[in-house]
């Protein structure tokens, strides 16, 4: 990274980056680079099984610590920074009191089923079809609505608590604007709101039909502003001096942004704990019949932006389950080399179902297996058959997304932390037949979150400038036949039936 010079590079632009397993923060100079990043890792917790949640003071700390860390690394004050940034995993849910400014429950995790036979229910009822064409989602547990419903019914007073507004709702970004500005802002923003399924996809405003079948108090609900744009500004006693809050969007709509996918047709896929893949639809409401998702881009002001989305939901978590659960590996990064050694699976296969399937089968009561094993399967197969799963699950929502759009998806953008592994790329853009292309940086959420931020307070003149700033590391071109390619989809579509 070339060195800097902080009289030249002011001002700075600080990103701070809420994902499902660590709280990050980045900086950026006024060239787009990206000069510092630390992670503060935080726990998740398994109290049944289905059930994820989070102790939302644990992220806030976490959030904070990977602030005041990267400003000391890079021995940048406060006050040399001009705009902050936040993307955030989406759908997670926070529910506090206002005066106190405590959660009264766990955070429900985006990956957490246990509102799955409740959205269930939903899906069979009348109410049904209301939902889907208002907010463009499937019912499904993972958006953030049942999650609220299930703490109100669930903590003793806080349904009324919530109609008198005496507590209130936040996805994970609302949340921490909240801490940040010491209560002064209660705020999230469209690309958030529209994961909650309580709001209408094409107002972008909260819908008192959906409030109704959900029972979530309106009083509860934060303001919802565009993805760019200042809401307020961080407390001077956390970091040393204010700082603007001028920018906000969920993870994945924020790597939309980060991979300068501002333009209808251009894509991105994020593999993270779960894989997400997003094509920019312009101001076009879309409208899925292969069940994907309708939800709101990034905007750089109030004009509605679209986009439609396939979400995965165990993709980078299969990884962790090997090295964590099962000891196959050490480290991530050892799943590449291991991988690599072998020709083939030899006929094994895992889909990671441990919390049902998304897109686009979206069916709660899948699990996870593992399929075709021999006597000669080993380590390395089993290894190498995760890493394929990933990609086979992309190739599914890629095909989704060109059915729903009648377009040819000729290059897939891809970044987060699992899109480092070189064979696992190589191996999604054989099983896609389509060129997969790695930015010089992958971290592109929290790149995105800084674009955001830096836009509103004129660090950079706007979307164009920003798409400038994007750099290709390598490019992965298909080297896998056609008829190999059917026949290894024809395998992973028998292994998926088995799930269900």
């Amino acid at each position: 990274m070339p060195p800097f010079n902080i009289i030249t590079e002011m001002p700075y632009v600080l990103s701070l980056d809420e994902g499902t397993t660590s709280a990050r923060a980045a900086l950026y100079n006024q060239r787009g680079e990206r000069i510092g990043m630390h992670s503060v890792p935080f726990e998740c917790l398994y109290p049944h099984p289905g059930w994820v949640e989070q102790d939302a003071t644990a992220i806030w700390r976490a959030q904070m610590d990977a602030a005041s860390a990267v400003l000391l690394q890079a021995k940048i004050g406060a006050a040399d920074i001009a705009a902050c940034g936040i993307t955030n995993q989406r759908e997670t849910t926070v529910v506090w009191d206002r005066r106190t400014g405590q959660p009264i429950a766990p955070a429900i995790v985006w990956q957490c089923r246990r509102t799955a036979d409740f959205c269930a229910e939903l899906a069979r009822s009348a109410n049904s079809e209301l939902i889907q064409n208002k907010t463009g989602l499937v019912i499904d547990a993972y958006f953030s609505g049942s999650k609220i419903r299930w703490i109100l019914q669930n903590v003793p007073d806080a349904c009324a608590k919530a109609r008198d507004g005496e507590i209130l709702f936040g996805n994970i970004d609302t949340w921490l604007i909240w801490k940040l500005t010491n209560g002064a802002a209660h705020v999230t923003d469209y690309t958030n709101a529209s994961r909650t399924m309580l709001m209408d996809l094409a107002t972008g405003e909260w819908d008192g039909d959906l409030l109704n079948v959900l029972d979530v108090p309106r009083a509860m609900l934060p303001e919802i502003r565009p993805s760019s744009g200042r809401v307020g500004m961080i407390h001077a006693d956390l970091l040393g001096a204010e700082i603007p809050l001028s920018g906000i969007a969920g993870d994945q709509q924020a790597a939309l942004a980060g991979q300068a996918c501002f333009r209808p047709g251009l894509s991105k896929n994020t593999y993270g704990t779960g894989c997400f893949a997003l094509t920019h639809a312009g101001s076009r409401q879309p409208r899925s019949v292969n069940r994907l998702l309708g939800t709101r881009a990034a905007s750089l002001d109030a004009t509605p932006q679209f986009a439609v989305e396939g979400s995965v939901f165990i993709a980078g978590a299969v990884i962790q389950w090997l090295r964590d659960s099962l000891g196959l590996i050490s480290t991530a990064a050892e799943s590449e080399a291991i991988a690599a050694a072998i020709p083939d699976t030899g006929g094994v296969h895992i889909v990671p179902a441990f919390v049902g399937l998304g897109a686009p089968h979206w069916d709660s009561s899948a699990r996870g297996l593992i399929c075709g094993l021999t006597r000669s399967s080993g380590k390395a197969e089993i290894v190498r058959a995760a890493l394929e799963s990933i990609a086979f699950q992309s190739r599914e929502l890629i095909d989704a997304m060109e059915a729903d759009s009648g377009e040819t998806i000729r290059e897939l953008r891809v970044d987060g932390g699992a899109a480092v592994n070189n064979f696992l790329m190589q191996f999604q853009a054989d099983i896609l037949g389509k060129p997969v292309v790695r930015p010089a940086d992958v971290e592109t959420t929290a790149l995105g979150a800084a674009y955001l931020a830096g836009i509103a307070e004129k660090i950079w003149s706007g979307a164009e400038e920003v798409e400038s700033f994007w750099r290709v590391e390598r490019r992965f071109e298909p080297q896998m036949s056609e008829t190999e390619r059917a026949s290894r989809m024809d395998a992973w579509n028998t292994a998926v039936r088995r799930t269900k």
